[in-house]
């Protein structure tokens, strides 16, 4: 063989050489950005459950204020007192309610 003949060898399989490497670079590349695009859908849907949940608590935590604020004022006599008045039509011994149309 003669040295010419050598070297035309050895790049032809350097260009094979090349064309596997290229070639199994676009195939990690190719997975590579399929998983970005599942990871982006994935997170998108857990952001809008993120809001979702938040919307909830806020709401709970919204109606338990409430709820706090309705335990205290039970515990007051003179709140108690109102509500018997306005909602049962009691009142004191002796009182005469007055009544709307």
């Amino acid at each position: 063989m003669s040295s010419g003949t050598l070297t035309t060898t050895s790049v032809t399989g350097a260009r094979r050489r090349m064309k596997l490497l290229l070639f199994i670079m676009v195939l990690f590349m190719s997975w590579a950005l399929y998983v970005l695009i599942a990871q982006y859908g994935q997170i998108s849907d857990r952001t809008g459950q993120l809001q979702e949940a938040d919307k909830k608590l806020s709401d709970t935590q919204a109606t338990n204020d409430e709820l706090k604020l309705q335990i205290a004022r039970l515990n007051d006599p003179e709140y108690i007192n109102q509500i018997a008045r306005k909602e049962h039509g009691l009142g004191l011994p002796g009182e005469v309610p007055i009544e709307k149309e």
